[in-house]
């Protein structure tokens, strides 16, 4: 064990290495002119206040959930929660401080070279993507070897404990399984927190920016006579970057602890029809009572996704070295594409010198391959150089109404192929390995996650230097490099989310079925009739009529957070429209430029206002999956998983490709098509991509949460959740 655990943290530090040496290598170059260093630190200042402020809040919820956890089961599972919490918001910080340091740094370098500008940005976002994957690995590596005794073969098994000291209160499970849960739960909570929060910030600041400056008053983007351009530039990084870095780190525990926790549960005996001991032995060549053999089935993730990381690097260095000058979308996408190759190429030599057969390997390479086929369909829906999105440019010409009933066709004819995808993914993965193949799938689909969150999260830097280049007016050049860096940036983070929600489904769903063995004892016995329920005994009529309203109530669920957050950007945006309006009423200079408008104000309304909305969503997520358990019940509970699993997976895909489509199809107007800048399709352009936004970078990304969240939180609780509802 301590040989596979010290591989995997050796890897993890070598990756947060080259975080911190990234982060360096951006420091090197020059801030630029006097007002450009003005605007880095208005930028930087009002990111670093908006994520302290948010790490309060945060704070003070993790101190209570874990010791909740603590008080419920052991301080084994409050630390492991409290670690997974700590290890999420680092990687928020992580990204936003290499992302404020490389905005105008990019900027300055945009106004020698393309090449050297686009370098400077990648490294900016190569930081958060080897942060997040060595965070990611480094704390599970961590919380393995700190609890090292409670995941040896030897003493792994079920057991018993009584809550609260209650007689009779007893409940059964598996304590490793609790505790990497745990570890899981606390980042999925973190990045909850952050992508809310920094979602709705980054979407209100841009809606009230772009309503108010190029709608009302005909102004160019990012023109530092609108009050509220400072703020979205926050947002940017708070959002896009600051949120991204804890989503995908979350995503990235949830993949590889899913396969853990169902090999655990697996290990442990038979469960269901035939399956456990003898399962494994038959799908993976494994004699499980070697303890060697017990190891490379836990560990095995860790070791596919040190893989990854090394092949990540290695793509980083032919990104670098590329000779390429102007046209770099092609060598992002082959960079990515090598990733891939690499990881699977290392995954294979890993399950070569293991044990186990290749089952494990065929789930993981059919993961990789789906993620680059949603990612392919992500793109083609979402970038200007297909015709979905040319299509709806044109739609812009008959207004806002037509252009956004369009983008949203767009998006939900998107919902087709992932599906699609994702579907026959699970049953062939599930053909081929079982649930643990399907594990497997969702972590191939992040198994190379610092490449998924470099090409991502540099977008939102280019954004920024864009802003940059227009507020200290430099030469229009410098814009032009900066814009097509970040319409590459665009595509880049489409299919980015496409990994993302691809790999939530798999992972939810893995999650899912270890709560079905936790709660039920067999995922069969949903359906299996003449189950004990409490001293009597019901048919499977009526397990199936809780089984089916569970799948209603989880499916509305989905709808219910989406609302919460759409409404929290649109009532924070109203307050940033009222203040612009006023700030322009109350002082024309404003507008003559002889006046510097009151960028902090605009700032704080918006922090104030993401900071109070973040928490109601929130609530809802970690609460409901409690309380349907609680009143209802553990049947109940199982369909309410199932059923906000189909619903968010299609509505995520469906908002961030809706959004990413509005936005783009607005860049392809602003390039010249259809009548350029200033014109009615553009001004239709505008207010479709201001419906968009809060769809693509605050209810996509935060529903791909929702469902890990919900499921793990449901695993974690499943034995103190009544067989029977309260009422029966």
């Amino acid at each position: 064990m301590g040989v596979f655990v010290g591989v995997a943290g050796l890897v993890a530090m070598a990756a947060v290495l080259w975080a911190a040496y990234s982060t360096w290598s951006v420091v090197r170059h020059s801030q630029g002119t006097d007002r450009m260093k003005e605007i880095q630190h208005y930028i930087r200042d009002g990111a670093y206040a908006f994520m302290l402020e948010e790490a309060r809040v945060m704070a003070i919820s993790m101190l209570i959930v874990g010791g909740v956890l603590g008080i419920l089961f052991y301080w084994e599972v409050m630390v492991a929660f409290w670690i997974g919490s700590i290890l999420s918001m680092a990687a928020g910080f992580v990204g936003m401080n290499a992302a404020t340091l490389a905005n105008g740094r990019t900027t300055e370098a945009a106004r020698s070279s393309f090449k050297k500008a686009l370098n400077v940005a990648f490294s900016g976002g190569t930081a958060m993507g080897m942060g997040v994957a060595g965070l990611a690995l480094g704390g599970l590596a961590l919380v393995i070897w700190l609890f090292r005794g409670d995941f040896a073969p030897e003493t792994i098994g079920i057991e018993t404990k009584t809550i609260l000291g209650i007689p009779g209160a007893d409940v059964n499970f598996i304590k490793a399984a609790i505790i990497v849960s745990a570890y899981s739960a606390g980042a999925s909570l973190v990045a909850l927190f952050d992508r809310v929060g920094g979602g709705i910030y980054t979407k209100a600041a841009d809606m009230a920016a772009d309503m108010v400056g190029k709608v009302e008053l005909q102004l160019p983007e990012d023109d530092p006579r609108n009050p509220a351009t400072i703020a979205d530039n926050v947002g940017d990084n708070v959002g896009d970057v600051g949120g991204l870095g804890a989503d995908l780190l979350e995503s990235f525990i949830a993949s590889i602890i899913s396969v853990a926790i169902i090999g655990m549960y697996l290990y442990v005996g038979d469960i269901g029809e035939g399956e456990g001991i003898r399962q494994l032995i038959a799908r993976y060549g494994v004699d499980i009572q070697e303890i060697t053999s017990y190891w490379w089935m836990l560990l095995m993730p860790m070791l596919y996704v040190s893989g990854g990381i090394v092949s990540t690097l290695i793509a980083f260095a032919y990104i670098r070295l590329s000779r390429a000058q102007e046209n770099m979308q092609p060598v992002l996408m082959n960079g990515t594409r090598i990733a891939a190759v690499l990881t699977v190429g290392l995954a294979a030599l890993t399950t070569w010198l293991s044990p186990t057969n290749f089952v494990p390997f065929w789930c993981m390479l059919l993961g990789v391959a789906s993620g680059i086929g949603i990612g392919f369909v992500s793109e083609y829906f979402t970038s200007s150089s297909y015709k979905p999105t040319q299509q709806l440019a044109e739609s812009y010409q008959s207004g806002a109404a037509v252009g956004v009933t369009e983008g949203m066709a767009v998006g939900m004819m998107s919902s087709l192929w992932p599906c699609l995808i994702i579907g026959a993914a699970m049953v062939i993965t599930y053909q081929v390995g079982g649930l643990l193949g399907t594990a497997f799938g969702a972590l191939g689909m992040l198994s190379f996650v610092g490449m998924t969150v470099s090409v991502d999260s540099y977008g939102p830097i280019a954004d920024n230097a864009s802003g940059i280049a227009t507020m200290s007016e430099l030469d229009p050049s410098v814009r032009e490099r900066t814009d097509a860096l970040d319409a590459i940036g665009n595509t880049t983070a489409a299919i980015g989310k496409g990994f993302a929600i691809g790999s939530a489904a798999f992972a939810a769903l893995a999650l899912i079925a270890a709560y079905l063995w936790s709660a039920v004892g067999a995922a069969v016995d949903v359906t299996v009739p003449n189950i004990p329920l409490i001293g009597r005994t019901v048919d499977h009529h009526e397990v199936g009529s809780l089984v089916l309203a569970g799948m209603i109530v989880g499916g509305m669920v989905t709808y219910v957070f989406s609302s919460l957050l759409i409404r929290s950007v649109s009532r924070t945006a109203n307050l940033m429209v009222q203040e612009i309006r006023r700030q322009f009423r109350e002082n024309p200079d404003i507008m003559e430029g002889k006046t510097t408008p009151d960028y902090k104000r605009c700032i704080t309304i918006t922090a104030s206002g993401a900071t109070r909305q973040m928490v109601k969503p929130s609530a809802l997520a970690l609460g409901t999956p409690l309380v349907v358990g609680l009143i209802f019940g553990r049947f109940a509970l199982a369909g309410f998983l199932v059923g906000a699993l189909i619903s968010a997976v299609v509505l995520a895909i469906y908002c961030a490709n809706a959004g990413g489509a509005m936005d783009n199809a607005k860049k392809y107007v602003e390039e010249g098509h259809f009548g350029g800048k200033n014109s009615e399709a553009h001004a239709a352009g505008v207010t479709a991509d201001t419906v968009g936004d809060p769809l693509k970078d605050t209810v996509g990304p935060s529903l791909d949460i929702l469902i890990k969240l919900m499921s793990v939180v449901s695993l974690l609780f499943a034995s103190l959740f009544p067989l029977s509802p309260f009422f029966m």
